[in-house]
């Protein structure tokens, strides 16, 4: 039985970079249920900074985490390292009794998920991995229409996420360390096939490419292009790039029409949906929304409740273990079977949480030497 808490919940926030900064800590003011009541970082001015920010005194170092964790200070973390890291901060916020809100990709390994999903039922604390699209509602609404079969029988997805990626970024960093266009853009293509379809995969097929002559691509892959089998006869395709025009759109076709987001998947603008069934078309602009309240609302709701998230460790999980399948095909140029752990839910409607935007912070910055 997962141990209930009062509301407030009070969390830690574990690294503090670029979305943590412009997303996460800021996004507090609009979550009335959770409260920011620890920092964790490597960087001193950061701590310094955003401490004074958000008036928050209790300020720690990395190699202090389990002194942060332990002092009675926090009821969860959100963690927002990089992806090798999740791994070992889960595990050791999951020993020391604290509920974890983790930034997706989940780890970088499908081993790695199912050792932090084992950890945090052993030690009855909650896991949620932080997909804030369950939680927004163009893309809630076009779940609904295609599960009330405004769009026929489904049949494929089409959808892309690019942008241009700096030299040194951190998503540059090798694909065995959870670099790659895949773990950072491409894992929100294969969430919304996957809760649209409201399946799992079976096979994939996928090609990555490194544009010759362009450093940053010395470690990772610069855009990769992948096709996911469903059951059903349906198809999944996509493509997420680091060094091109910025995209994010879908796009879900069934025998009677289709639902085009796009924007479909950023969080510091406007998203857009349109339903187009025979020769009838709706749709909405949004306003522009944060999408990080909403998780933080959601997820102190259900440690308040002892309630199990959706989406859980279990649907972290399934995305790694389509990612690692994408890259071997990839690597291999040969189709990859897949047997995904199915989560036991999937996001429904209902879970539409609508908080206000605001202005993107400036961004303390980690000194170049």
């Amino acid at each position: 039985m997962v141990k209930t808490t009062e509301k407030p919940i009070r969390y830690a926030v574990i690294g503090l970079g670029h979305i943590a900064q412009a997303a996460v800590l800021p996004a507090f003011e609009n979550a009335e249920n959770a409260t920011l009541s620890a920092l964790i970082s490597g960087d001193d001015d950061k701590l310094e900074g955003l401490g004074q920010r958000y008036g928050i005194d209790a300020l720690y170092h990395y190699d202090q985490f389990d002194e942060a964790i332990s002092d009675d200070l926090v009821d969860a973390v959100y963690i927002a390292l990089p992806n090798h890291l999740h791994h070992e901060y889960v595990l050791r916020a999951a020993r020391a009794g604290v509920h974890v809100l983790c930034e997706k990709p989940l780890a970088v390994t499908s081993e790695q998920c199912e050792a932090m999903i084992e950890a945090c039922e052993e030690h009855d604390v909650l896991l949620m991995t932080a997909y804030r699209l369950h939680f927004e509602a163009a893309n809630l609404r076009t779940i609904d229409a295609a599960r009330n079969g405004e769009f026929g029988e489904l049949r494929f997805f089409q959808g892309s996420f690019s942008q241009h990626v700096s030299g040194g970024d951190i998503r540059l960093f090798p694909i065995e360390k959870g670099g790659g266009s895949v773990y950072d853009m491409g894992v929100y293509c294969i969430n919304a096939a996957r809760y649209l379809f409201g399946d799992e995969p079976f096979e994939v097929v996928a090609i990555s490419e490194r544009k010759k002559g362009d450093e940053r691509f010395t470690e990772s892959d610069e855009m990769t292009g992948a096709l996911l089998r469903f059951p059903g006869d349906r198809i999944a395709m996509f493509v997420s790039a680091f060094g091109s025009y910025r995209t994010s759109m879908y796009r879900l076709v069934g025998t009677k029409g289709e639902a085009v987001l796009e924007p479909a998947f950023e969080y510091a603008t406007n998203l857009k949906y349109e339903f187009r069934v025979g020769d009838r078309a709706e749709g909405e602009k949004l306003e522009k929304r944060d999408q990080f309240g909403p998780e933080l609302i959601y997820f102190s709701d259900c440690i308040a409740q002892g309630r199990r998230p959706e989406p859980d460790g279990y649907e972290g999980l399934a995305d790694v273990q389509i990612i690692e399948a994408i890259y071997e095909s990839a690597r291999t140029k040969k189709p990859v079977p897949v047997d995904i752990v199915e989560p036991p839910a999937r996001p429904t409607v209902e879970q539409i949480i609508t908080r206000p935007g605001f202005e993107k912070p400036e961004e303390i910055k980690r000194p170049k030497n």
